[in-house]
């Protein structure tokens, strides 16, 4: 797993913390869907953090978040999909630290489109000009074949948009992870808003959406995921501190 540069803001919160403060404020950005969906942030070589079964992101905390094998059979009190899903993710990732799953509204209806791609209309959504993955071989629910299916994708790219489900979203930590999803949710919206007034849409060329994303790399290779998952640890300190319990 990637280590964190040392120039990047350390995160005063645990790994588990740190996880159970993504899930509070998936919660929060309606990024989630009944006691579904399922992160996962890797702790060495085979040891993943996951959340547990038929728990409501806005209610985990650190304490809940289970430890399991990679390499070991699947746990009982994890919903089967996160358990085949994170799996075969954390084993077939290379450098992958954390695995953020989400129905996000947004990023979820993109994926339902006959054409789910992302063109470069604004600013954010240049962030992720070459660097998505849109995945179109829905075969099921994430469980078996599509799971281990879904795992060979991890290394596609650190946004994967999962065609008729929703999207996955990668990083070496938390911070990284989490600051991908915002972003590329925020993205979609942004798009979906636009496309559905009707007007036309004035993408920008391949050059220039080129361009910002590399000067989005730069931006991000600053330490900005980092301070932005810290701001939000300090919303949470001072709202729900029971998240690091």
């Amino acid at each position: 797993m990637q280590q964190h540069d040392v120039s990047r803001p350390i995160l005063d919160a645990s790994p588990r913390q740190q996880l159970a403060a993504a899930f509070r404020w998936m919660a929060r950005l309606d990024m989630h869907e009944a006691t579904a969906n399922h992160c996962s942030l890797a702790l060495d070589e085979r040891r993943f953090l996951i959340n547990p079964l038929g728990h409501h992101f806005s209610e985990l905390r650190a304490s809940d978040l289970l430890e399991v094998d990679r390499h070991g059979q699947a746990p009982a009190d994890i919903d089967p999909t996160a358990w085949a899903i994170h799996g075969a993710m954390h084993r077939q990732g290379e450098h992958i630290g954390c695995i953020l799953h989400s129905h996000a509204p947004y990023a979820t209806a993109l994926s339902c489109l006959e054409s789910p791609h992302l063109p470069p209309v604004e600013q954010n959504s240049m962030r992720f000009f070459e660097r998505l993955y849109v995945d179109q071989g829905f075969d099921g629910m994430g469980l078996a074949d599509e799971a281990e299916r879904l795992g060979g994708l991890a290394n596609r790219a650190s946004v994967l948009l999962l065609g008729n489900h929703g999207v996955v979203t990668t990083g070496a930590d938390v911070a990284e992870a989490f600051d991908r999803l915002y972003y590329f949710e925020r993205a979609c919206r942004t798009y979906l808003i636009a496309r559905g007034s009707g007007l036309p849409l004035k993408p920008v060329s391949d050059t220039v959406a080129r361009k910002t994303a590399a000067q989005w790399d730069d931006y991000m290779a600053e330490g900005a995921a980092q301070q932005h998952f810290a701001a939000l640890l300090r919303i949470l300190d001072r709202d729900a501190p029971d998240y690091r319990h």
